[in-house]
């Protein structure tokens, strides 16, 4: 998928699931600026899976992954 395929719906789980503030989430984004810890993620990950069908590593997307990777 592309990112901007993508980015709609990544979005879309963030400010729905994660009250995350839609100005906030950008391709350069990452969880920690987001301020999402590392069980947010873990759930992010599942949900993304199960949503668009994509594999998220929840460790990678923790330390450095940002939401355009």
């Amino acid at each position: 998928m592309k990112t901007q395929t993508i980015h709609p719906k990544i979005a879309e789980v963030l400010t729905g699931t994660f009250k995350v503030p839609a100005a906030e989430i950008l391709p350069e984004s990452t969880m920690d600026s987001l301020e999402m810890d590392s069980l947010a993620v873990a759930e992010f990950a599942v949900i993304i899976k199960e949503t668009l069908g994509v594999a998220a590593d929840s460790e990678k997307l923790y330390k450095d992954a940002t939401l355009a990777d």
